[in-house]
């Protein structure tokens, strides 16, 4: 039997009073669930709902010696669908009483499975329970976003985020710009036990020192000028799921002592506020950086690095895992290919040959914004090699700045677009500061 798209997945809570039973079903199952927990008294269900929140319950229908009508199965079936529907359950019974799984059916179960049982239809029951728990699941895509690719640099940092996501730990992404640090925090949001709750992504960089405090903790009415109403900050808005912090190293050494307070405390006091306010979250940040020299050179503070970095997953380059490039090349192509109504194309071979040996500086990102432009200018079945770059490149000729000053606007220029407007991304990459960059953008009306 195959694993959920050969990754395990998901969280399954047995219970069962016969604790053979509960070992059995767990040593099956632990080869298709990320976590599979149990417990042999169906008092603890409401807390495991709470605390674990399962995409599973396997059920069992008798718990107490004696007694098989089910009648404690269909209780405990009522109590878990109104604390939690999104939950699928799969009832358990030693008695093929089609009667009784009809009514567990109709009270909401998805399915049951009957003792004695077989491995494969446990396998398949369950399973399939998983599934139809995925579009009822608030914040976790059915479907996953992330391109693994087959290269070993990529495989090796599969197996440890599938390690890190289902724990509490905090975890630092680091990778150069466009490698897809994003799309990693939300595969291992959507992998975590958090996954029904909010992924709260916040640019660091794109925060001013000014709004920090309250862009982070909240302010209350009153606060400030502006302040109509109270607010709650993102720390309070992503209660219960993630805080996704990129491009954290572009905060400034003042506001890193407030978000390490805020860390160490678990909780946050609203600007203008008295209360503090308890904060349940698991916090991912993302950088560009070089985090371990910025402490060096007194830049970044060590105690909040160290606080931020429990798991350190770095995102290699797409340069640095060439096997995986045509692949993803031929992903976004379809992509394409179906918006702008091109089902049909495909890479010439040349064309592949070119995707493989460029050294794409600009990552995913880069990539695939030259496959839509290729999709959109190409005219017949397939995409020859010109195209790729969003233009025939064979008859592009390069142009010569006849000043520096042209040089630097048309530099400019390009990262504007290569970062997709990301006036913070620009700076960085530019190497210059946020208002050096403004003043820049209006000397050149760019």
């Amino acid at each position: 039997m195959a694993k959920f798209a050969d990754m395990k997945q998901g969280t399954l809570l047995i219970v069962d009073d016969n604790r053979n039973i509960l070992t059995t079903v767990r040593l099956l199952m632990e080869d298709y669930f990320e976590r599979v927990l149990t417990t042999p008294s169906p008092d603890s269900i409401p807390a495991r709902l709470r605390e674990d929140k399962p995409d599973v319950v396997l059920l069992d229908m008798n718990f107490h010696s004696g007694i098989n009508n089910g009648n404690e199965g269909i209780f405990w079936l009522r109590q878990i669908r109104r604390q939690r529907p999104q939950t699928q359950v799969v009832l358990f019974t030693a008695y093929a009483d089609i009667q009784l799984a009809v009514n567990g059916l109709k009270e909401g179960a998805a399915d049951f499975i009957v003792k004695p049982f077989d491995n494969d239809k446990m396998v398949a029951t369950l399973r399939d329970a998983f599934l139809k728990a995925q579009p009822h699941q608030k914040g976790k895509p059915a479907k996953s976003g992330m391109f693994w690719g087959e290269s070993p640099e990529m495989q090796s940092l599969r197996i440890m985020v599938e390690k890190v996501a289902a724990t509490e730990a905090n975890i630092l992404i680091t990778g150069e710009n466009g490698t897809g640090k994003e799309v990693l925090a939300t595969e291992i949001h959507r992998l975590s036990a958090r996954a029904d709750g909010p992924l709260v992504p916040i640019d660091m960089g794109a925060v001013s020192e000014s709004l920090f405090e309250s862009e982070l903790f909240g302010h209350v009415k009153g606060a400030f000028t502006d302040a109509k109403s109270d607010k709650p900050g993102k720390m309070e808005l992503a209660q219960g799921g993630t805080l996704f912090l990129d491009e954290i190293g572009n905060l400034s050494y003042s506001l890193q002592a407030k978000l390490l307070t805020a860390l160490q405390r678990r909780c946050v006091v609203r600007v203008g506020g008295a209360e503090p306010i308890p904060i349940d979250i698991r916090l991912i940040c993302a950088t560009n950086r070089d985090l371990r020299q910025m402490v060096s050179q007194g830049e970044f503070r060590e105690d909040l690095l160290y606080r931020i970095n429990t798991i350190h997953l770095e995102l290699p380059p797409l340069r640095e895992r060439r096997a995986d490039i045509v692949p993803l090349a031929n992903r976004f192509l379809e992509r394409y290919a179906g918006m702008y109504g091109k089902q049909s194309l495909r890479l010439s071979a040349a064309a592949e040959h070119k995707i493989a040996s460029l050294p794409w500086y600009g990552n995913i990102r880069e990539l695939q914004h030259a496959m839509e432009k290729a999709v959109i200018l190409s005219d017949g079945p397939e995409i020859g090699e010109d195209y790729i770059d969003g233009e025939p490149l064979r008859h592009q000729q390069p142009e010569e700045a006849q000043t520096l000053d042209e040089m630097e606007e048309r530099m400019i220029a390009k990262t504007i677009r290569e970062c997709e407007g990301n006036l913070s991304q620009v700076a960085l990459r530019l190497g210059i500061t946020r208002q050096t960059l403004y003043n820049k953008i209006k000397k050149y009306g760019l």
